[in-house]
């Protein structure tokens, strides 16, 4: 079996399951935030009664993160919705948005509490759950009804995907990052290329990326329609989980005679920075057939591209420049904020580059990745070209119809918002 089979197999109490199975698998972990929390709950209650209590306290987790600094009255009535629900159900892992608990991103602030594990089942009310899967574990965006389902037993009716497996042999050029590797793919396959499959990632290439790295390939797998994205743990992963948690979880690999549906060959040495232009992330050019594309903004954050790997990458540029360009950085987590005013870049804090450039940094949330009201830091307006590291770039994804959004890399948008417009970031590295 596939690493993804052999997950779905052991949370459905079965030797082996194959793809296009379809079985009841026990939830290791139902996340939810504050966008679908409320509806969530409402079905729950709807279905399972207005004094049910839910499977499980500690085993629901809530991430208020997306429009959450903002004075929206309905935004705002979603976090007291919230509220009401964790007190009611006893949660213990309720992170709410302006006290000490408050983490972030829901995604990125997962990994750092110690909730992405190998061999987990994770399920979240947003689509780039995913991103859990670069610790070996299944994990995969849910609807309000199906979590409304989990919230009431605990587990839920899937088919098991069959996996595409994507190869990057080699050693990728530094001018390289996640971000062009799974944008690469997504320009091959296209947005519907994968659905309903797991993608899985591997070879050396992907091997040599760091956690956070990984953690922007298996994000974006969603955007070619896959049920999941994953890769095999190895000792990196387990030392990262291990900094994080004492909780006990399963190191699953594939087996030597696994059977993939396709797998797909890249020579990472080959790769090139690729710039999704608007408005699909399959819309890939080489970044050098789109330079010179004038631009009104610039923005880095997201789930995708506002961990502290990202900004480190984009520092590296913006050190000793200034931005052209309106600019907003937005880091996912209260610890990723914590590391740009502690992680030195040739000897200068990140914050400090970020800031002496003239980029505006806001507070740790989802912020313009998805539009969201009025008053939401970054948020696009009118009809501004923008280039940004989020994950997508349909009409009106970050606020404004109108507005043209081309997705790249934290080191493609740190050097476009240098020069103004759409730049190959070889030329602040070479």
């Amino acid at each position: 079996m596939t690493l993804t089979e052999k997950i779905l197999a052991r949370h459905s109490d079965k030797k082996s399951v194959k793809p296009g199975d379809n079985i009841w698998i026990h939830t290791d972990y139902l996340m939810t935030h504050d966008v679908c929390g409320p509806a969530t709950y409402a079905i729950f209650k709807r279905e399972f009664g207005e004094n049910a209590k839910i499977w499980d306290s500690e085993k629901v987790i809530v991430i208020p993160d997306h429009y959450i600094f903002t004075q929206d009255f309905h935004a705002r009535r979603n976090i007291d919705l919230l509220r009401v629900f964790a007190r009611e159900q006893n949660l213990v892992h309720f992170y709410d948005v302006g006290t000490p608990r408050y983490k972030g991103v829901c995604h990125v602030a997962l990994a750092e509490e110690g909730f992405d594990r190998p061999g987990q089942v994770l399920f979240g009310t947003d689509s780039h759950t995913c991103t859990a899967g670069a610790f070996g574990c299944f994990a995969t965006g849910i609807g309000n009804s199906d979590a409304a389902f989990v919230l009431g037993t605990g587990k839920l009716w899937v088919k098991v995907p069959g996996t595409y497996r994507f190869e990057f042999s080699g050693k990728k050029p530094a001018a390289i990052l996640a971000k062009d590797m799974i944008l690469t793919i997504i320009n091959e396959i296209g947005i519907d290329g994968a659905t309903y499959k797991a993608m899985e990632f591997a070879g050396e290439a992907v091997h040599q990326l760091d956690i956070e790295e990984r953690m922007t390939l298996c994000n974006m797998a969603v955007e070619a329609g896959a049920k999941n994205g994953i890769i095999e743990p190895d000792e990196r992963v387990v030392d990262f989980v291990k900094q994080r948690t004492t909780a006990p979880f399963d190191l699953l690999l594939n087996d030597s005679d696994a059977q993939f549906e396709k797998i797909f060959h890249y020579d990472a040495s080959q790769l090139v920075p690729l710039v999704a232009k608007p408005h699909s992330p399959q819309n890939g050019s080489p970044v050098t057939e789109v330079a010179g594309t004038k631009l009104d903004q610039a923005y880095i954050g997201s789930c995708t591209g506002g961990k502290l790997t990202d900004f480190v990458a984009a520092a590296t540029l913006l050190q000793g420049h200034e931005v052209r360009v309106p600019t907003f950085a937005v880091p996912a987590t209260v610890s990723v904020e914590k590391g740009l005013r502690e992680t030195l870049v040739n000897g200068e804090s990140i914050l400090n580059i970020l800031e002496n450039a003239g980029v505006r940094v806001g507070p740790p949330s989802c912020a313009a990745c998805l539009g969201g009201p009025p008053d939401t830091f970054g948020r696009l307006q009118g009809s501004e070209v923008c280039i940004s590291t989020t994950n997508r770039n349909f009409p009106g994804r970050m606020g404004s119809k109108q507005a043209q959004v081309y997705l790249a890399s934290p080191y493609t948008v740190a050097a476009s918002a240098i020069r103004g417009a759409i730049t190959d970031p070889r030329e602040f590295m070479e």
